[in-house]
């Protein structure tokens, strides 16, 4: 055992540096995404009880990134890629205090701390996404998005349960005064000081700031605009991914603890899964991987409507779990190739393609929360929760047939 851990980090050092860097710091700051992307949903539902509420929230998030993209573009003529990216990480903490230290919680101070982390998300993954394409190749793609997911499925095991566990004890033993609200302000501590913390690390690496030309274009080949189409159908599913886990956990299957719980176990599973696929898969299996997720989402959702209980809840976010990163670990490295390949054919600079792609994603996003708000205000709120996961996999199973186009127009 301890052989083949040394084999394998002594592939990991095998590595670029840059490449290397990158990974450590996404490692870190991995273990704050899962307080984003779970608790924070968690407390407005606890606050305000409105899963609406909830869907403002996303909605004022996915609306900030798209923003800050364009803005980024222009602030990357003048300051380090390194610092704007530290930048993003340090405000998704400035967003979490605001919303949680304020003495009551309302539906405009929901948005306006939306709209913030919104802002840093847009700083992170922009930069993000410029700094793997620039540190990464075709072939060792699928091996850092195999090691990049295999320790975000990790921290989304050891974060939920251990949040959970501060949950439990909190209410079992009367720490923190039995306050919930005092533990949610206790864990922005932590946020704080793991974003820090990352930030330190990127600034280890030697990272060139893209060329910034012209930012917007509205013309682009057929090609990018099925990319485009493919980014609109994974930003359908994306919205309910940091929404709905929490809202169905909420009201169908018990509280934070038990959604602590859910997210924890089923993750094991996917996490080993993940680091076999990175070491041994390649660019020719990636859409095998991409429909496997596709797939799995499908049938959760289907099982969540079917039983429409907390089994089907358990079911459906287990099906989540396995889905959300097999379907990153192949779509990134084809939006990558994509980006290459045209940068090289109509010599635009990536960072144009990645601004654009976002737009893309946003599209997606707002049409798939704006169908369970819709669903909520003209059906019912329960038609909405039971109804809209199944109509958001069936648009998503058309991806597999666009992404196999995609994937053989780029290899010929």
């Amino acid at each position: 055992m301890i052989g083949h851990l040394k084999k394998e980090f002594e592939y990991f050092k095998s590595m670029p540096r840059d490449m290397r860097v990158l990974l450590i710091t996404n490692m870190i700051y991995a273990l704050v995404l899962p307080i984003i992307e779970i608790f924070v949903s968690a407390y407005i539902m606890r606050s305000l009880n409105s899963p609406r509420a909830v869907m403002i929230y996303q909605i004022t998030v996915f609306t900030g990134i798209p923003i800050t993209f364009v803005l980024n573009g222009y602030l990357l003529r003048r300051f380090s890629v390194k610092g704007l990216y530290s930048l993003g990480m340090l405000l998704s903490g400035v967003s979490i205090s605001a919303m949680m230290y304020l003495p009551e919680l309302n539906i405009i101070q929901v948005a306006l701390s939306g709209l913030l982390m919104g802002i840093s998300y847009g700083f992170f993954w922009s930069n993000r996404d410029f700094l793997a394409i620039e540190t990464t190749v075709d072939e060792n793609r699928n091996y850092y998005y195999g090691l990049e997911t295999f320790f975000y499925t990790i921290t989304g095991i050891a974060v939920p349960a251990g949040i959970g566990l501060v949950f439990v004890l909190t209410s079992r033993f009367g720490l923190l005064e039995g306050d919930a609200v005092a533990v949610y302000r206790l864990i922005t501590v932590g946020v704080f000081a793991l974003t820090v913390l990352s930030s330190i690390v990127v600034h280890r690496g030697n990272f060139k700031n893209p060329k910034v030309d012209r930012i917007l274009h509205f013309r682009f080949s057929m090609l990018w605009k099925k990319l485009l189409v493919l980014s609109s159908l994974k930003g359908l599913a994306q919205g309910y991914l940091v929404t709905v886990p929490a809202i169905l956990v909420m009201q169908m299957v018990g509280d934070e603890g038990a959604l602590s719980s859910v997210q924890s176990i089923s993750g094991l599973l996917t996490a080993l899964l993940l680091y076999v696929l990175g070491r041994v898969t390649g660019p020719e299996h990636r859409i095998y991987v991409f429909s496997l997720g596709y797939v799995i989402f499908f049938v959760g959702a289907v099982v969540h409507s079917v039983l429409f209980s907390a089994i089907g809840v358990i079911i459906f976010i287990m099906c989540k779990v396995l889905y959300q990163p097999l379907h990153d670990m192949a779509y990134f490295p084809i939006q990558m190739k994509v980006i290459n390949y045209l940068c090289d054919k109509d010599g635009r600079g990536e960072f144009s393609y990645i601004v654009n792609h976002e737009f893309g994603l946003y599209i997606g996003r707002f049409t798939g929360l704006a169908l369970f708000i819709g669903l909520d205000a003209f059906i019912s709120e329960v038609f909405a929760i039971r109804f809209s996961l199944v109509f958001i996999g069936l648009f998503q199973m058309l991806s597999i047939l666009l992404a196999r186009h995609i994937i053989k127009e780029t290899s010929s």
